[in-house]
């Protein structure tokens, strides 16, 4: 059986994922990364800006809002993620549809112990039918169809008698479902591109035709082919996490695929494409920032081999990663944007001066690229708040 070393998987890491080398437009490194993290606003800008060429925000916003060669889409573990057209119908065939369809589920539920109204689901059919028809002249924000479709200004009670108790209104609910059902897309913001106010508009009116269905077995293998070829070898819980999917469904989409098992260098088995054996040598030296919820820092669910015992450090109590600074495919710190805007780097182990040097020209370039710009992460780690304090 063929092993794969740490060192070749880091190897492997910083070709594919275009950190070694950056690529020369957005369109490139989403569709090659199956998809940019786009949970927190400003995290595809900064993974863009480490991937791609000259990259300017401009770029992006060409991409997603006039070109339309890319849709910021919910699709992955109710995870935005920008990603091409091509790939977006077959992640929400096959991730964005599972959970779309519990929490219709739950949202009846709700709709009914709290006297909204004794026939839920009708109520949720009216409801999504009235919100699609409001867009149906182009794109409004969340209180702009509110005002059109009044339904949506109605509060659910969550967590009822636990300290997590709160209210969320039932646009937040609605348009969840219309976006994990792939009906409605997030077009531009309100705001600048750090803002998540964004506004919606109807897939079938954004791209002209509604995005392809594939079969389910035909969308799986689209979409494990293409996160494998970027991120493999994947272990089966890499899979597993990466995708949302139960472990029958990721086991049966391997064998569709032809996925190769390897060893990793501890033993463990993992998976590689068919035609993706070959060994990867090491690039040239290089260095990274990224930010939070990066693709590559968030693309397996076993980190050791890349994140070391900085864990703790670099991701918050539920698992989101904070912005990291990365030397040939390992984690070896983190930075933070200060409030006067200056890029503060904190490594948590030793490097060569050199690298240190070259770690220091890129907290100064994203500085200098940044300018007046100034950002929060949604999901702050216990070493981005020690930075900025």
């Amino acid at each position: 059986m063929r092993t794969v070393s740490d060192a070749e998987r880091r190897a492997r890491l910083g070709r594919r994922h275009h950190l070694a080398r950056p690529v020369a437009s957005v369109e490139r490194a989403a569709a090659d990364l199956a998809g940019l993290h786009s949970s927190d606003p400003t995290t595809v800008y900064l993974s863009a800006w480490a991937r791609v060429r000259r990259f300017a925000p401009a770029d992006l916003e060409t991409a997603l809002y006039e070109d339309r060669s890319l849709l910021r889409m919910l699709v992955m573990r109710r995870t935005l993620f920008v990603v091409p057209p091509g790939l977006a119908g077959p992640m929400d065939v096959v991730c964005a549809r599972t959970y779309a369809a519990a929490e219709r589920r739950r949202l009846a539920t709700m709709l009914r112990e709290q006297g909204v109204t004794t026939r839920p689901e009708r109520w949720i059919t009216d409801t999504e039918a009235q919100v699609l028809e409001a867009l149906a002249d182009g794109e409004r924000s969340a209180p702009e169809l509110t005002r059109v479709v009044p339904r949506l200004a109605k509060k659910l009670t969550f967590g009822e008698g636990s300290r997590w108790q709160a209210e969320v209104g039932v646009s937040t609910r609605i348009l969840f479902l219309l976006a994990g059902e792939a009906k409605v897309v997030r077009a531009r913001p309100r705001g600048s591109w750090t803002s998540g106010q964004y506004r919606r508009a109807r897939v079938d009116r954004w791209l002209g035709e509604p995005l392809d269905e594939p079969p389910e077995d035909e969308a799986a293998a689209t979409v494990l082919t293409a996160w494998l070829r970027v991120s493999g070898p994947a272990t089966i819980t890499d899979v597993r996490w990466w995708t949302g999917w139960t472990a029958r469904r990721s086991t049966a989409t391997l064998g569709a695929v032809g996925a190769e098992e390897v060893a990793l260098e501890d033993g463990t088995p993992a998976y590689l494409l068919p035609d993706d054996l070959a060994r990867v040598k090491a690039p040239a030296s290089w260095v990274a920032l990224l930010p939070s919820l990066d693709p590559s820092t968030m693309a397996w669910k076993e980190r050791a081999w890349y994140l070391g015992p900085h864990a703790g450090d670099l991701f918050d109590r539920n698992g989101n990663a904070g912005p990291t600074v990365w030397l040939d495919g390992r984690v070896v710190g983190g930075w933070a944007q200060a409030p006067n805007g200056t890029v503060r780097v904190a490594l948590l182990e030793d490097v060569p001066a050199a690298a240190r040097r070259r770690i220091d020209a890129e907290a100064e370039r994203l500085h200098e690229w940044l300018g007046d710009v100034r950002f929060r992460t949604r999901f702050p780690t216990p070493l981005e708040r020690r930075l900025i304090a």
